[in-house]
């Protein structure tokens, strides 16, 4: 770079800017963005390095309609988040091609540090958060460099002043972070948009291949004492229609618990969940969480509802992070009683379905008359026996199932994972005539707890079943306990086969990748904690911290007009004492007028006046 004139220099330096600050984008758009960032990107270096001339502007014209011809083709709109962020991208590339003067430069300038703000509008990660960081010190230096027009100035020496500039804004940064009024929905950015997690609906298989995911689904703290691994059920959506393959929520066929309906017994539990994104409606809380869990946003809150099942669900999914408080009892029940219609639905199997399933469990009351009279729960028994003292296996790669899939996983196959347990238990139940559902959500966390956190991971999805019991209520039965009992008992998930990155690892060090994995979420989880889970009630604490009594909105705003004002005034101070403090060019002509004064003075004594 050093032997690199400087404008050739300058030039690629702004490139790889361009490309660092777009890359994020690069990955989530259509491969077309790439194709064009890139080969603009090349064309651009390519000619600063040969000292070209630069296109037409009909080439540039052609070049902006087929940017609004694929962008049209590839969002079907001009006016939405993600077409708006195509163009700006675009763009940006292209006017690399017209770089010809100052104002060119400074109009690239702006649109790159409004590129770095669109990319937190698909994710706010700590990894983005540090790259868009050195994005906005790399604008700082390239603006740096544009504002010294004369010489040749060292890429160091611009970076330092673009670095010593960026420290001394800092201060105002925070400021403006801790005090400023987080206003929906200008504050409510979306979250990472995450595509895995639990669904309303679900067919065997589909629990299984989250399993395979072991990104973190949710974080959980408790105020007391951790309760054990096998007491860690977190309930999500409850199915309860199936068509033979795939079961549904409810859907309005079940009409909500009201709190009568809902027996608390023994110890409570207050904890703290933090739930990443998903794509679902459902928000997974410890069972059971009878009471709606606080720190809502008030446009979700508004939204929030207990559902038939004693799940909490919103009236759409969201892709923010939620940081909430609640308080659950573990030995708490549903004891109201199913109306009529819900019994029928509870008892509701597809027509013509499962027939030698149905055909087993008439068999097997007919076996035994004791069993026959004995109710339910015996029944219940029965069925967790049969798994126990049969050859099935708890697998996370049971293979696809093409016919009747309770059928064959019952008398064939006799391999699957918790889904197909549960299912197959449900049909069962039902075709004895006990109401029974499904109910979804994680089982478990991480043995080791990361920054005060228990760990739970899409890897812990879990599908379990309840059926009614007339004067008991609802009872909770894990046929998963039945074949894989230290699944339950210890809360972890089964082992997942790691790649060539993680096989390595493991080879080098055994405990490498493990601790990596947690040094890397202790820091994405203070984070999220500190500064994404940052909200108005983190405000209010602060501001009772420094001596305000009952703050409010009102109170944070006159706050941080006290410290803008604060800072002016430090400001004009500065520049009051700083005064006479003058610039190089000031000294430069000060110097010059003295030099031309003495000359003056020289030429006067030397040469005679008339």
């Amino acid at each position: 770079m050093s032997a690199l004139p400087r404008d050739t220099r300058d030039t690629w330096l702004l490139l790889g800017l361009i490309g660092w600050t777009v890359l994020p984008h690069l990955w989530r758009q259509p491969l077309w963005l790439a194709v064009l960032c890139v080969g603009v990107l090349a064309w651009r270096g390519w000619l600063a390095a040969r000292q070209a001339p630069l296109p037409r502007r009909w080439v540039l014209l052609a070049m902006l309609v087929l940017l609004a011809v694929l962008t049209w083709r590839s969002q079907r709109t001009l006016l939405s988040r993600d077409a708006g962020v195509l163009l700006l991208v675009s763009l940006m590339a292209l006017k690399t091609l017209e770089l010809r003067a100052q104002r060119d430069a400074m109009l690239l300038f702006f649109l790159g540090f409004f590129v770095v703000l669109t990319n937190f509008l698909y994710s706010q990660t700590l990894a983005v958060a540090v790259a868009m960081a050195l994005a906005v010190w790399g604008w700082l230096t390239v603006l740096t460099l544009a504002h010294m027009p004369a010489g040749r100035p060292s890429l160091a020496s611009a970076a330092g002043l673009a670095l010593r500039a960026t420290a001394w804004g800092t201060p105002v940064m925070l400021a403006l972070f801790l005090l400023f009024p987080r206003l929906a929905p200008l504050w409510s950015v979306p979250g990472d948009g995450a595509v895995t997690g639990l669904s309303d609906s679900m067919q065997p298989g589909d629990v299984a291949e989250l399993a395979l995911d072991d990104s973190v689904a949710l974080r959980l703290r408790f105020d007391g004492a951790t309760p054990p691994a096998s007491a860690l059920y977190l309930r999500g959506p409850v199915l309860v229609h199936e068509d033979g393959r795939r079961w549904r929520a409810a859907s309005g066929a079940l009409s909500p618990p009201s709190t009568a309906e809902i027996r608390t017994e023994g110890p409570a539990l207050d904890y703290e969940v933090t739930i990443e994104p998903g794509r679902t409606r459902s928000l997974p809380l410890l069972e059971l969480t009878p009471q709606a869990p606080e720190g809502l946003p008030p446009e979700l809150a508004s939204a929030l509802r207990r559902e038939a099942g004693l799940h909490w669900s919103l009236h759409h999914t969201t892709s923010t992070r939620l940081r909430l408080s609640a308080r659950a009892w573990p030995q708490a029940r549903l004891v109201g009683e199913p109306s009529r219609q819900e019994r029928r639905a509870l008892l509701g199997l597809a027509p013509g379905s499962h027939p030698r399933m149905r055909a087993w469990t008439r068999a097997l009351l007919q076996e035994s008359a004791s069993l026959q009279q004995a109710g339910p729960r015996a029944w219940a028994l029965a069925v967790l026996r049969h798994v126990r003292e049969q050859d099935y296996r708890y697998t996370l790669s049971p293979g696809p199932y093409e016919g009747d899939v309770v059928d064959e996983f019952w008398f064939e196959r006799r391999a699957g994972f918790c889904e197909h347990y549960a299912s197959a238990f449900v049909v069962a139940m039902r075709s004895l005539g006990v109401p029974a559902r499904i109910v979804t959500g994680y089982q478990g966390a991480d043995p080791q707890p990361v920054d005060g956190y228990l760990v739970v991971r899409q890897s812990n999805a879990h599908a379990w079943a309840e059926i009614w019991i007339d004067g008991e209520g609802w009872l909770r039965v894990d046929p998963t306990s039945a074949v894989a009992p230290e699944r339950i008992e210890r809360g972890r998930a089964l082992p997942t086969p790691g790649g060539l990155v993680a096989g390595t690892l493991d080879t080098v060090s055994p405990g490498l990748r493990l601790m990596l994995r947690q040094w890397i979420e202790t820091l994405d989880n203070r984070w999220n904690q500190w500064v994404l889970g940052y909200g108005r009630n983190d405000q209010y604490r602060l501001l009772e911290q420094l001596g305000f009594s009952s703050p409010d909105m009102a109170t944070l705003g006159r706050a941080l007009a006290l410290l803008m004002g604060l800072v002016a005034l430090a400001g004009a101070v500065w520049a009051w004492l700083d005064r006479h403090r003058r610039t190089p060019w000031q000294r430069l002509q000060t110097w010059q007028r003295k030099l031309y004064g003495e000359i003056e003075s020289v030429t006067e004594l030397l040469l005679p006046t008339k």
